[in-house]
């Protein structure tokens, strides 16, 4: 009961501190406010494109053409092998005469030119469409595939695929660490801004400490403190989030530029970043609190 009484009137002094001192307050939201931005919109961004990479992957796909004299049994078979191999997510088995009417829906040029062709001249083949599990095992993946009975060749696009691998996973790395080092520069700047507040409030610390307070019962309302400025500051990057993000996703009918950058879906995305955002303002407003009212504590 004694330790709700203390925290409740830390909580309390907290936001008359914050009150008492404006000015100084108003100084460090406004830094936490800024640099906040800053990490909310690149993690929106790292996100997006994220999203985009993973959505061109489940893209790509292996295409299997069939011998042209293999029989229905040897069809089931080279499935039940296809569906045994680890790496093999889903398949899709067409024949030729569906990969013709396919085609000819594609392109008139394809219609003019497949219609003329009896279906025993058609050097078109049946196939089976393979989506894998892990992208960057296809070549591995299409490799077996192309060892198994009855497939005459094996189609994945290998030189651009495994470039836009080599490309995406450097894209992912290079986001993941641009986000982290936005969130290294926003803890220096709000630690040091909010140390400079306190700092200015060195002899309200010693006062305290003169008239018997316990180490704890001076840090805690400093360290709510922190929060408070950190929660106040995470206000305007929260907002700009959710309505921000939310705005830019109707205007663009939730793709950028082209139908194949598309954009992840504001709910619940946005109310997950917010939170993170939140989290990172009110955790590192404690930390930068809780270490410079530690430097007036020393004996």
């Amino acid at each position: 009961m004694k330790l709700f009484r203390m925290l409740g009137r830390s909580i309390r002094d907290a936001f008359k501190s914050v009150i008492r001192n404006f000015s100084l307050s108003l100084a460090s939201i406004s830094c936490i406010t800024i640099t906040l931005i800053i990490v909310a919109l690149a993690i929106i961004a790292s996100l997006n494109v994220q999203n985009f990479t993973k959505e061109i992957e489940k893209d790509m796909t292996i295409v299997a053409f069939i011998d042209s004299d293999a029989k229905e049994e040897d069809i089931e078979t080279l499935k039940e092998e296809v569906d045994k191999l680890t790496n093999v997510d889903t398949y899709t088995y067409q024949t030729k005469v569906e990969v013709k009417e396919k085609m000819k829906e594609e392109s008139d040029i394809f219609k003019t030119v497949l219609d003329n062709w009896e279906e025993d001249e058609s050097p078109l083949k049946d196939s089976l469409q393979i989506k894998v599990k892990d992208i960057e095992k296809i070549s591995n993946t299409a490799e077996r595939i192309r060892k198994l009975d009855n497939i005459s060749v094996v189609r994945y696009g290998e030189n651009m695929v495994d470039k836009m691998i080599s490309a995406f996973s450097s894209i992912e790395k290079v986001t993941y660490g641009i986000v982290i080092a936005l969130i290294l520069v926003t803890i220096f700047l709000i630690v040091n801004t909010i140390k400079l507040t306190i700092s200015a409030r060195k002899r309200e610390i010693g006062i305290m400490r003169l008239v018997g307070a316990s180490n704890f019962t001076i840090k805690t309302p400093f360290i709510i403190e922190g929060m408070i400025l950190g929660l106040f500051g995470s206000i305007v990057p929260v907002l700009i989030t959710t309505y921000g993000y939310l705005a830019f996703y109707n205007h663009f009918d939730g793709y950028l530029y082209s139908e194949l950058i598309k954009l992840i879906a504001p709910e619940p995305f946005i109310y997950t970043t917010s939170l993170v955002v939140i989290g990172i303002g009110m955790l590192v407003g404690m930390i930068g609190s809780a270490g410079a009212v530690k430097k007036y504590l020393k004996i």
